[in-house]
């Protein structure tokens, strides 16, 4: 199957293929931009979560030893 591709009004980078009508960006180094983007994005948004996952951690451990100090002055 052949793909014809049809200019999109004022937007020189993208085409539309016939067959799918689907929406193509002909610009790899913008596309390729927007996935680094994407993934430091994705990367600090993991580590962000990890951060509160060890806060949350510290919050309940500290939680233990007020707990385990009553204890002991009892």
């Amino acid at each position: 199957m052949i793909m014809k591709k049809i200019k999109v009004e004022n937007h020189p980078n993208l085409y539309r293929d016939a067959n799918t009508n689907m929406i193509v960006n002909s610009d790899s180094l913008s596309y390729n931009s927007y996935m680094n983007l994407k993934k430091t994005k994705e990367k600090e948004l993991n580590r962000i979560e990890k951060l509160e996952s060890d806060i949350n951690q510290v919050k309940n451990d500290l939680g233990e030893i007020k707990d385990l100090l009553r204890n002991l002055t009892k």
